[in-house]
């Protein structure tokens, strides 16, 4: 039994389902009505899952009528890392005995090993999702797409990556805060696009700096001041900058009592927001390009006019002229002065035109930012 119990808790990959198998193991390996394992976050210590087998509803109360209840826990590590607890309680006949707690050692002992596997496969699963993700990114933003457009492309995707709440952009305002100028969320975005953080607050600090900042409860940490904080709880605010350059603020907040970012999600998405600037600053020195492209165009065009329309128009004029002053039928003078009237009325035209395409717009780059 205790080697089948072993071999059912390694054969899955897959993190959840691992641990799941471990609690059913253990459940049936020691005849206990009731097993729970309880996951521990590693930074804090703080209980963030919670995997149960058999009968769930069973308080100890119910289940001795002395209202007490025989319980029996190991503890489960991963290398020298403290993961959690596995906990059995009212074994079915008789009372846990020395020989089940060697046993559950025993299967704890494997399941660490089974539950380190399970993590790296799901963290190099999760890396791949991120960089996919990065790389989608990067081909929408060189597309050509406009420049709210493409922070909204960065907010979405960060989002379903996370699986967050909400995705937004923040970026600097002129009154040294931030304000929220991007936002997906699979509700209504309208009510967080706008939202300000006040200048002086400790998390802008921090953002404005380049640091990150990650938030176990947006709805009561102090430092958080915004008015939509109080629907969202574990958030991630990771800077956009590349090359010594902030853009603005990646924030991914997800609903209050959600599980909390782990290391790795963290890491993940800082990586996501570096990659991120950088896609963002390419394209807009590609954009910039574009529009140098097309000013160059058009001051060739005005030089064009300028050197062959308009003189051959007034060579033209000159002909006329010359023709008219030697014409003595007076409809033929007459219908010359019409048409010496409507070449120079021409000629001001496109020279009022040349005068307008050598003036460039007020927004014209005068210089492509280099990534």
């Amino acid at each position: 039994m205790l080697l089948e119990a072993v071999l059912s808790v390694g054969t899955d990959l897959e993190l959840h389902s691992t641990l799941q198998h471990l609690v059913d193991s253990a459940t049936e390996l020691t005849g206990a009505r009731y097993g729970s394992l309880g996951v521990l976050d590693p930074d804090s210590g703080r209980l963030t899952e919670l995997f149960t087998s058999g009968e769930a509803a069973e308080t100890p109360a119910e289940g001795d009528e002395d209202g007490e209840q025989d319980l029996v826990q190991v503890p489960i590590r991963v290398h020298t890392e403290a993961f959690g607890t596995l906990h059995l309680a009212g074994k079915r006949s008789g009372s846990f005995t020395e020989d089940d707690e060697a046993l559950l050692r025993v299967l704890a002992s494997q399941a660490g090993i089974a539950i380190g596997n399970a993590r790296l496969y799901e963290t190099a699963r999760l890396r791949e999702r991120w960089i996919e993700g990065a790389a989608a990114v990067t081909t929408a933003l060189l597309t050509g797409r406009s420049a709210d457009d493409a922070l909204l492309t960065v907010a979405e995707r960060a989002r379903i990556l996370a699986d967050a709440a909400a995705g937004v952009i923040l970026q600097p305002t002129a009154a040294g805060g931030m304000e929220i100028v991007a936002a997906s969320t699979l509700d209504d975005p309208g009510d967080l696009v706008g939202t300000t953080i006040a200048p002086g607050s400790p998390v802008l600090v921090q953002l404005l700096g380049g640091e990150p900042v990650f938030i176990e409860d947006s709805s009561t940490d102090p430092r958080m001041t915004t008015q939509v904080r109080a629907r969202f709880g574990p958030s991630m605010m990771l800077p956009l900058q590349s090359g010594g350059r902030l853009i603005g603020t990646l924030a991914l907040p997800r609903r209050r009592g959600e599980r909390p970012y782990t290391a790795v999600d963290r890491l993940l998405a800082s990586q996501f927001a570096s990659q991120a600037a950088l896609a963002l600053v390419m394209a807009d020195a590609q954009h910039n390009r574009e529009q140098l492209a097309v000013y160059e165009d058009r001051d060739r065009i005005a030089r064009d006019l300028h050197d062959l329309v308009v003189q051959r128009l007034f060579a033209t004029g000159m002909m006329l002229e010359s023709t008219q002053r030697r014409t003595v039928a007076p409809d033929m003078i007459e219908l010359l002065d019409r048409a010496v009237d409507e070449l120079h009325a021409t000629i001001h035209e496109v020279r009022t035109a040349i005068v307008t395409l050598q003036q460039p717009p007020p927004d014209a780059p005068n210089r492509i930012d280099s990534p």
